[in-house]
């Protein structure tokens, strides 16, 4: 698992490694090339690799009436990053102090001074220090005259268009959550706090945890199918995102996870979800009993959907050994 350090309690075990430094929200494709490269680079020099990233975002201090929705927290990301063989996470904390400090303090600091850096990889849209006035160019005059080793790497495509965060976060709050997944590479997650609701679940048979408390994006409303993960367990799931027309013309936009092989209580204790695939639009139906036949093809079409994505990591795994073995 990728180790999670305050910059204020960085040691040397983290220092003298392959630095890049972002805000890695998502840890989607892009970020994932990046650090296969950097992974590269420090296998050949026998250091660790080492993402930084500085939270809150920026934007929380420069602008904080245009902050963006996270995609993941801090240790999801982590747990990403592990995935793809990231050995510390630093978390710089971003205050006014720090985003104050020129590219070359910045630079001066963090990279050399705290980091003792040997390498760094970064994307071509890479800027940093004081209203971003460095650059990748910037960057890379700093590091020749520090003599350390930088290496840009391609952005990745997805579309004809760089895939980044703010790409990923469109194509959620548009409920594309099948383009969001596929420039994630993973599927997209959020946790909150199980709180009672009305109970209408239960009584027609499809009981849902409610959840609370969710700090990261919530795609757009709509049904879904994907895991709820929850003490150990991964459990299938149909999630519906806001009201129930059916039953009130209230808009209010809930999250409600139906576990499909669980039960037990989850009241006040915390949820794990992961979106797979997007089912079909809320809609209002006529009665109880057309709902309850709604939502049990619902239920049989995330199954399918799910067992479908299952067969076809199998598949790919058996490829992908049959390729090694040639």
């Amino acid at each position: 698992m990728t180790k999670i350090l305050p910059l204020a309690e960085v040691t040397d075990a983290v220092r003298g490694g392959v630095i890049s430094i972002g805000n890695f929200d998502g840890v989607h494709r892009g970020h994932a090339a990046l650090i296969r490269q950097a992974r590269e680079m420090a296998d050949r020099m026998a250091g660790p690799v080492v993402a930084v990233v500085l939270d809150p975002h920026p934007a929380a201090i420069l602008r904080p009436d245009r902050v963006p929705p996270k995609l993941t927290w801090i240790e999801r990301r982590a747990e990403l990053l592990s995935q793809i063989d990231t050995d510390f996470l630093v978390v710089v904390p971003t205050n006014q102090a720090f985003l104050n400090l020129s590219a070359a303090q910045f630079f001066e600091s963090l990279v050399k001074e705290t980091l003792s850096a040997k390498g760094i990889v970064e994307g071509p849209n890479f800027f940093f220090g004081r209203g971003r006035e460095g650059n990748i160019e910037t960057l890379q005059t700093l590091c020749d005259e520090a003599e350390i080793e930088l290496a840009i790497a391609d952005s990745s495509i997805d579309n004809d268009a760089m895939i980044s965060s703010t790409r990923i976060r469109q194509q959620l709050e548009a409920g594309n959550l099948e383009a969001a997944v596929q420039m994630l590479g993973h599927p997209h997650q959020i946790r909150g706090r199980v709180v009672r609701g009305d109970g209408r679940g239960a009584g027609i048979g499809f009981p849902t945890a409610n959840l609370s408390e969710i700090d990261v994006l919530v795609p757009a409303v709509g049904v879904y199918g994907g895991y709820a993960i929850h003490d150990g367990g991964r459990y299938p799931a149909a999630i519906h995102i806001g009201p129930n027309p059916t039953f009130n013309n209230r808009s209010e936009r809930k999250v409600e996870v139906h576990l499909m092989d669980y039960t037990g209580d989850l009241y006040d204790q915390t949820l794990q979800v992961d979106f797979v695939s997007r089912v079909r639009d809320i809609a209002r139906f006529e009665s109880a009993d057309a709902l309850v036949a709604q939502l049990q093809l619902d239920i049989a079409s995330v199954r399918t959907s799910l067992g479908k994505i299952e067969n076809g990591k199998i598949e790919n795994a058996k490829s992908e050994n049959n390729t090694n073995l040639k």
